[in-house]
């Protein structure tokens, strides 16, 4: 169940590390928010390594829909209720920052970059459309309406964001991850202040970069209340239509569209990790039904970690954690979040002043609804008298027929049917029984 991105580029090979290592800034996690990280490090002049437990690109990146783009759902008229004009609009300068940067480095980059229209549709009522629109006006950003849509079936218009972007994320990593201090197949089995031990030997860091996917220390920062993980699935089809442009469901459990050359992406079947979702099944149901002569060539799935708020968590990892910083918390939108977070840390580490830092803070206020909802979900996973358990933090963990491996509805990690570790934040295979 390979990537298109994996089907069609080849990643550089890096060396595991053999022995102990000073730098001043040490990386963990080589997916598109570390490797940005080392590559403005670098580019900054600062000495930095990174390391990775197994390739780059090995996780999330290698799977997403690869969509540049500041538009992030219907996020804006939501963002300027609870944060405020300022805010919102410092979060929507960030993401077009970040496009723009991408525009300005895939020019010397062969990474299938193009310019894309994206969208936001709704399939039953235009009021949050209307909504987001007017939210878009007050932060003065020229959003659009539009009525129809080239999809297969009726909408109620869209927002358009105008002159967004897609590209080929592994390609784009192989560019920049040229001449950087990279050791993969390199596992952190424990952290401390300025220091990591590793599977390969000890690091000594002024600074550490934790960009894990899911942040790596429970007793630091309550990420395991702060985040939860939500799974999606994918189906690249040739002989289907151009859509020209990038589409999603306002709803988050709605599809999305976008074309890749002579393939078209199609996203959806979305679900909280543990629990039941459309899957795989839904999108081949919608395909027999709208696409009935379109060839699969690839299919693959997703998993993103959630914040409460929508906002990712950028900065210092916790107020008692000096020279310990993260980047976390996507909200599936990892490739404009990444830059953001790349840039963000790096003016953290020299020193310098980001207009972005309060929005971003890992350390900002978390009474929000999804906390409720996370919390309950937990104490049904410890309080469920059945095995397995995840050893991160015992939680019953929930067989995935569709994927054929155990899933944990508390906080995400993922095990083959082995109980090999497919994904964190849990460090370990899953205990047998």
């Amino acid at each position: 169940m390979d990537s298109i991105w994996l089907q069609t580029a080849q990643l550089p090979p890096f060396p595991p590390l053999r022995s102990d290592l000073k730098t001043d800034v040490l990386i963990i996690g080589g997916g598109m928010a570390g490797l940005l990280c080392a590559y403005k490090l670098s580019q900054a002049g600062v000495d930095c390594a990174l390391v990775e437990a197994n390739r780059i690109g090995s996780g999330v990146t290698r799977n997403t829909t690869a969509k540049i783009t500041a538009q992030h759902g219907l996020i804006y008229a939501s963002l300027l209720q609870r944060l405020g004009s300022q805010r919102a609009k410092l979060y929507l300068s960030a993401n077009q920052a970040a496009l723009a940067e991408y525009r300005a480095l895939c020019r010397d980059i062969d990474c299938d970059f193009e310019e894309r229209d994206a969208f936001v549709y709704s399939v039953d009522s235009g009021k949050r459309l209307e909504q987001e629109l007017a939210a878009l006006g007050r932060l003065g950003f020229a959003a659009e309406f539009v009525e129809s849509l080239p999809l297969p079936f009726p909408t109620a218009g869209a927002v358009k964001f105008p002159h967004q972007a897609q590209f080929h994320p592994l390609k784009f990593m192989a560019a920049i991850a040229k001449g950087l201090r990279i050791f993969e197949h390199t596992k952190v089995l424990e952290l401390g202040p300025g220091w990591a031990s590793t599977s390969g030997g000890k690091i000594s860091a002024d600074r550490i970069i934790a960009a894990t996917h899911f942040p790596l220390l429970n007793k630091h920062g309550c990420y395991f209340l702060k985040l939860y993980q939500h799974r999606s699935y994918v189906l690249a089809l040739k002989d289907a239509p151009d859509v020209h442009g990038m589409y999603l469901d306002e709803d988050q459990t709605g599809l999305s569209f976008r074309n890749c050359g002579e393939h078209l992406l199609i996203g959806g079947g979305s679900h909280r990790t543990g629990k039941r979702g459309g899957g795989w099944s839904e999108l081949e149901r919608f395909t027999r039904r709208h696409y009935p002569k379109a060839q699969e060539t690839a299919r693959w799935a997703t998993q993103d970690c959630m914040t409460l708020d929508g906002v990712p968590y950028v900065g210092l990892y916790s107020r008692g954690t000096a020279g310990l910083y993260v980047a976390a918390g996507f909200n599936k939108w990892g490739m404009t979040s990444s830059l953001v977070a790349a840039g963000l840390l790096t003016d953290l580490i020299l020193g310098r002043d980001n207009p972005y830092t309060p929005v971003f803070s890992p350390s900002r206020g978390i009474l929000r609804p999804q906390l409720a909802a996370n919390i309950l979900e937990s104490l049904l996973g410890l309080l469920t008298p059945t095995v397995p358990r995840c050893p991160h933090m015992g939680c019953a963990l929930k067989y995935n027929a569709a994927e054929h491996s155990w899933d944990c509805p508390c906080h995400g990690s993922r095990f083959g049917e082995d109980g090999s570790l497919l994904t964190g934040p849990a460090s370990g295979d899953k205990k047998r029984m």
